[in-house]
C-alpha cells in the first residue's frame, strides 16, 4: 500500500465525545489529526465545529482514513468496548502493513486486549491497549495516559501520547506500563480506587449530613477547606461544587433531588472479579462496587425502611471535632484503597510477567485523571527509586505515620456510625483491612481446621515444617500429608 500521499502523523477512529476531543487534543498539539466515524455525519460535525482546532484529514472511508497515515500508521479505536471494538480492529488489520500500530483507548477488559494483541502481532501489526483516564475534559485538555503494548510500538507512539497529555512538574502523565494487557490491567484498576474514593467521600457527607445535621451549602464549604490541605484532589473539588449546586426547578439542593441509586459500567466490577482470581484482598474497592448495588437494589430497599434500627440518634456534642475526625477517616481509607490497588497491580503484573513501575503509575495518575490528588505525589516518592518496595504501601514511612496519626479519629467515627445506623461499609472495609494486617494473629486459623476437618483440606503448623491432617473421624491422630 502505497503512502505517497500520507500526511496524518495519527489516526482517531471513533469521534464520539472522548474520540472527538481526543483528535482535537492531537491537532491542537501539532499533529495533522485523520479522523473518521463509521457514520459520515459525525466526521463533519467535528470539522464545521472544530476544524479550526488544527490540522484535520477527515476521511469517508476506513481505506482512505488509511492511506492518509504515514507509516508506521498510528490509529487511536475509541468506539464501545468489546464487539464493537473487535469488528473495527477486523475492518482495519485488513488494510494496514506489519509495522504500524492500533491503539485501543477504550475501557476495554485486559484479557480481551492480551488476545487482540497476540491475533495482531501474528500478522505484523502492534497492538496497543491503552488506558485513558480524565474524562470529556481530559481528553481535549490533557488526560492521562496508561498504553500497554511492546516496547518497539512505545519508541513510536509515546512522544506523541506524551505530548497531549497532562503534565504535572514538567513531566507528561503517560508511561509505557508494560507489554500487551498491562495499560488496561493498571486502567481497570485506576476505575477501582476511583470507585472507592467516590464512595469513601459520599460516606463522609452522609456522615456529616445525617450525624452533624449540616446542610449541602454548608458541607460544601468543608470540602473545599479540606481541598486546601492533604485530600486536595479532583473529586474533592467537584464534590463541593455539587453540593453548592441548586435545583432551578424546585430550589433544593441539587442533591436532593438526584435519586439515590448510583450506575456502573464495569470496570470496578472487572476490579474486583480479578482481585478474586488473584487473591489479593480490595475490600474497600469491594465495598464500594456492592454499595453502588444496594443503592440500585429498588425491591429490596423499598420495604426497607420499617427494618428496625438504633433507638438513639448519634449526639455531637462538638461539631468541629466531629468534622475533623470525618476528615481524618476519609483520609486513612483512602490510603488504604490506594493501598490495596497498588497490591492488586502487583499482583497482576506476577500473574502476567509484566514488569510495571508502581512509582512511574503513581506519578502519571497526579494529573489528567479522575483519581489525580496531591498525596500521589507521596505514593511516587514511597516507590521511586527503591532497590526493594514495601509490601504495601501502609508500610512506607510517611503512610504508616500518617495513619498513625488519624486511626482514633477512624474509630471514633466507624464505631459512632455503627451506633447510629449510618452505613460506612467503605469506612469500616477500610479499617477493619488495616487491623488484619496489622494483627500477629487472625482466626484464619480456625477456619483451616474446620477445612480440614469437613474436607481434609490439610493444614501448615508453626512449630515445624511440612503439611498435616487430623483423622477426624478416627482416633484423632495427626498424620503428615
Amino acid at each position: 500500500m502505497s503512502d505517497t500521499t500520507a500526511t496524518a502523523d495519527i489516526g482517531v477512529t471513533g469521534l464520539a465525545v472522548m474520540g472527538s476531543n481526543l483528535a482535537r487534543n492531537f491537532a491542537s498539539k501539532g499533529f495533522v489529526t485523520a479522523v473518521h466515524n463509521r457514520s459520515y455525519s459525525k466526521t463533519r460535525a467535528l470539522m464545521a465545529d472544530h476544524g479550526g482546532d488544527g490540522q484535520f484529514v477527515p476521511s469517508e472511508s476506513a481505506a482512505d482514513f488509511v492511506a492518509s497515515l504515514k507509516t508506521p500508521r498510528k490509529i487511536i479505536i475509541m468506539v464501545k468496548a468489546g464487539g464493537p471494538t473487535d469488528a473495527v480492529i477486523d475492518e482495519l488489520s485488513e488494510l494496514l502493513e506489519p509495522g504500524d500500530i492500533l491503539i485501543d483507548g477504550g475501557n476495554a477488559k485486559f484479557a480481551d486486549t492480551i488476545r487482540r494483541e497476540a491475533a495482531a502481532k501474528e500478522k505484523g501489526i502492534n497492538f496497543v491497549g491503552c488506558g485513558i483516564s480524565g474524562g470529556e475534559e481530559g481528553a481535549l485538555l490533557g488526560p492521562s495516559i496508561m498504553p500497554g503494548g511492546s516496547a518497539e510500538a512505545y519508541a513510536s507512539l509515546g512522544p506523541i501520547l506524551e505530548k497531549i497529555s497532562a503534565h504535572v512538574d514538567g513531566a507528561p502523565c503517560c508511561t509505557h506500563i508494560g507489554e500487551n494487557g498491562a495499560g488496561h490491567f493498571v486502567k481497570m484498576v485506576h476505575n477501582g480506587i476511583e470507585y472507592a474514593d467516590m464512595q469513601l467521600i459520599a460516606e463522609a457527607y452522609d456522615l456529616l449530613r445525617r450525624g452533624a445535621g449540616l446542610e449541602p451549602a454548608e458541607i460544601a464549604d468543608i470540602f473545599a477547606e479540606w481541598n486546601a490541605g492533604e485530600l486536595d484532589s479532583f473529586l474533592i473539588e467537584i464534590t463541593a461544587e455539587v453540593l453548592r449546586q441548586v435545583d432551578a426547578e424546585t430550589g433544593k439542593p441539587f442533591v436532593d433531588v438526584v435519586v439515590d441509586a448510583a450506575g456502573m459500567k464495569g470496570t470496578g466490577t472487572w476490579t474486583v472479579q480479578t482481585a478474586l482470581d488473584l487473591g489479593v484482598p480490595v475490600s474497600g474497592i469491594a465495598e464500594a462496587v456492592f454499595a453502588r448495588g444496594l443503592s440500585s437494589s429498588a425491591l429490596q430497599r423499598s420495604g426497607a425502611g420499617e427494618l428496625p434500627g438504633p433507638n438513639n440518634a448519634w449526639s455531637i456534642k462538638d461539631k468541629d471535632a466531629f468534622v475533623e475526625d470525618v476528615r481524618q477517616a476519609l483520609y486513612a481509607s483512602k490510603i488504604v484503597a490506594y493501598a490495596q490497588g497498588l497490591d492488586e497491580i502487583v499482583a497482576g503484573a506476577a500473574e502476567y510477567n509484566w514488569d510495571i513501575d508502581l512509582g512511574a503509575v503513581a506519578r502519571i495518575w497526579r494529573g489528567g485523571c479522575i483519581i489525580r490528588a496531591v498525596f500521589l505525589n507521596r505514593i511516587t516518592e514511597a516507590y521511586d527509586g527503591k532497590a526493594e518496595r514495601p509490601a504495601s504501601l501502609l508500610f512506607a514511612p510517611y503512610f504508616t505515620s500518617a495513619v498513625a496519626g488519624v486511626q482514633d479519629s477512624w474509630r471514633r467515627v466507624v464505631a459512632g456510625a455503627a451506633q447510629s445506623g449510618i452505613p460506612t461499609p467503605g469506612f469500616g472495609a477500610a479499617l477493619a483491612y488495616y487491623d488484619g494486617l496489622r494483627s500477629p494473629r487472625l482466626p484464619a486459623a480456625l477456619i483451616q481446621g474446620q477445612r480440614d476437618f469437613f474436607g481434609a483440606h490439610t493444614y501448615k503448623r508453626v512449630d515445624k515444617d511440612g503439611t498435616f491432617h487430623t483423622l477426624w473421624s478416627g482416633d484423632r491422630t495427626e498424620v503428615q500429608a
